[in-house]
């Protein structure tokens, strides 16, 4: 069973940058579309990034042009740039396959965004 440990979150002002990481136990970035999600209090996972194998992306709309995924499959780790982030950016993010999760979901890494 693949494990996935997502890491980088933290503490940071709006309009200030993060980069999140995810890692997997196995070499699955070759071959399955990955995504990162998040969830805030009181709201469902959602979806804010995805990439494929091939290396197309897609977006939100609320983080285009801010986040960028990407992905280095010798390391085994997805990533997630952060950058202009807002108060609403704060939520626990998650990596796991995109569009359908289909891995058990990780710990998470939690990203607050306050002033």
């Amino acid at each position: 069973q693949v494990q996935l440990v997502e890491s980088g979150g933290g503490l940071v002002q709006p309009g200030g940058s993060l980069r999140l990481s995810c890692v997997a136990s196995g070499s699955i970035f070759r071959v399955v579309n990955m995504g990162w999600y998040r969830q805030a209090p009181g709201q469902e996972r959602e979806l804010v990034a995805s990439i494929t194998s091939r290396l197309d992306t897609n977006y939100e709309d609320s983080v285009k042009g801010r986040f960028t995924i990407s992905k280095d499959n010798g390391k085994m780790t997805l990533y997630l740039q952060m950058n202009s982030l807002k108060p609403e950016d704060t939520a626990i993010y998650y990596c796991n396959a995109a569009p359908r999760a289909f891995y058990s979901w990780g710990p998470g890494t939690q990203v607050t965004v306050s002033s």
